[in-house]
């Protein structure tokens, strides 16, 4: 457009659009391209994604704006306070009369700057606990499976699958990533989470441990393990995760967040492994020390044993006792019945000048019934006697050995077949087989004197059978027959005396 001059004036006049667009030109043709050094101020994020803030130094304030595009890769070093280097075009913004930075590159203005930013990082994140001891796992004493996030073309696999081979070979699982540069500390952190996120027992196994490494370099390659993002999806992994970033002198803020430092990447490896050589020669040495022991306390309880029975009777002494007290019964029960029979021929003694011969037959009742009742006497008692010496021979029978048990049963049968005899001795009809005679009338009663001999016909048992017969007359007398004389009882040697 053509600036038509006013009279008084020979300068042209420009309207203020046509100034400020001037003046952004020789602006932007003048400073296309610029490094301004400075140090962070104000920073402002607006909701669009892009980032206003101010570059200063001791006396001047620059506008800086990133555009969106860029705020991604840059929104790491805006950090106030921070002395950066800032790349790109110098422009005007004519709606408020200024011009700015469009910046496109950021860098930190040395060391000392990144390490004051670190340092303020480092701050914030231990004040949010992430850095707390009291999160930090164990790691798994064998794990089966290894987690790696690094690069794949560095040493660093190489030197963790040398070191996994020599002390005790298990799978590793390699999650390739960017180590430098941009975007690497997104890929890190997502290889993390990754790696938390595969189920146990899927296609593809979940690790029992991660390691996240590389080699050393400077502080600017290493700064993507300084990142927040990678720091924050460290202290949240679930599986236990060891740092090996760098060289032993090189410090990131994911060995803070990390359950395990290691100054190397192979010490990583030996961490998260023992040598197999060591679990064989300790378990060898286990074993060992198990077997002694098991050895040393079966002596110990041997020795305490062997001094517990030394306070034990002897089962000779038990059982001692117990065959005195059968021996002095078994006596008994033998001398019983010669001791009755030694009294009953006393008393019989005693009577024989009082008996008469009419009351021989009223002494055989007498006798034949108190030998019932002493043989059933003696049945009852011999029983009872056998009864409990039968039940002392089971509980000796226990500890005894079977030849002798049979032995003393066999005894004891010969003792009561002897009892048995001798009872058959003492029966009245044992006194019929001497010539003695039982006469009953026909009713059955005995007939025990002269006088009541009845006229009719009276029945004479003998020992081998009976007979009738009639009397002569009643109250004739017999002829006189000559009495003999009594033999004395013979001494008690088990022989059966005479009972008249």
């Amino acid at each position: 457009m053509e600036i038509q001059p006013t009279p008084s004036h020979n300068q042209p006049a420009y309207t203020v659009s046509e100034l400020s667009g001037a003046v952004k030109r020789v602006m932007e043709d003048s400073f296309s391209q610029v490094r301004v050094r400075g140090e962070i101020g104000k920073v402002s994020r607006h909701a669009s994604g892009h980032i206003y803030f101010d570059l200063k130094d001791e006396r001047s304030v620059l506008a800086g704006v990133c555009w969106k595009g860029s705020a991604g890769r840059l929104s790491a070093l805006l950090e106030t306070g921070l002395e950066v280097i800032a790349s790109g075009r110098l422009t005007t913004f004519g709606a408020q009369s200024k011009y700015q930075l469009i910046v496109e590159h950021l860098e930190p203005a040395g060391a000392g700057a990144l390490l004051a930013l670190l340092e303020q990082r480092k701050k914030q994140l231990a004040a949010e606990g992430l850095f707390d001891p009291a999160r930090k796992k164990a790691l798994p004493y064998l794990p089966r499976v290894i987690g790696v996030v690094t690069s794949p073309t560095g040493a660093v696999i190489r030197d963790i699958l040398h070191r996994v081979s020599d002390r005790f070979p298990c799978h590793v699982l390699l999650w390739p990533v960017r180590v430098q540069g941009e975007g690497a500390a997104q890929e890190i952190a997502a290889a993390i989470a990754g790696f938390n996120q595969l189920p146990p027992g899927g296609n593809i196994p979940r690790p029992d441990v991660l390691i996240v490494g590389r080699g050393g370099g400077s502080v600017e390659d290493l700064w993507c393990f300084n990142e927040e993002i990678v720091v924050r999806a460290a202290a949240a992994s679930d599986i236990p995760l060891i740092s090996a970033v760098g060289h032993e002198t090189d410090t990131t803020l994911i060995d803070y967040a990390a359950d395990r430092r290691a100054p190397t990447p192979t010490a990583a490896a030996e961490m998260a492994l023992p040598v197999r050589a060591d679990l064989h020669y300790y378990l060898m040495e286990s074993g060992l020390r198990m077997v002694q022991s098991v050895r040393r306390g079966l002596q110990i309880r041997a020795d305490r044993l062997q001094g517990l029975s030394r306070g034990l009777p002897r089962p000779e002494d038990l059982l001692g006792q117990g065959r005195q007290r059968l021996d002095g019964l078994s006596e008994r029960l033998a001398q019983a019945p010669r001791h009755l029979l030694r009294h009953k021929q006393a008393e019989l003694q005693r009577h024989e000048g009082t008996l008469a011969p009419h009351r021989l037959l009223q002494r055989l009742q007498e006798a034949e019934s108190l030998l019932r009742r002493v043989r059933g006497q003696l049945a009852v008692s011999g029983r009872v006697q056998l009864e409990r010496q039968a039940d002392g021979l089971e509980r000796i029978a226990c500890r005894l050995s079977a030849e002798l048990v049979h032995q003393q049963i066999a005894r004891r049968r010969d003792q009561v077949a002897a009892l048995g005899r001798m009872l058959q001795t003492l029966n009245y009809e044992e006194v019929l087989r001497r010539g003695f005679v039982l006469v009953r009338d026909v009713d059955g009663a005995p007939v025990t004197a002269v006088a009541t001999l009845p006229t009719r016909a009276v029945s004479l048992q003998f020992h081998d059978g009976s007979a009738w017969v009639q009397p002569l007359g009643g109250g004739a007398s017999a002829p006189p027959v000559a009495r003999r004389k009594q033999s004395k009882p013979t001494p008690a040697d088990g022989s059966q005396g005479s009972l008249l």
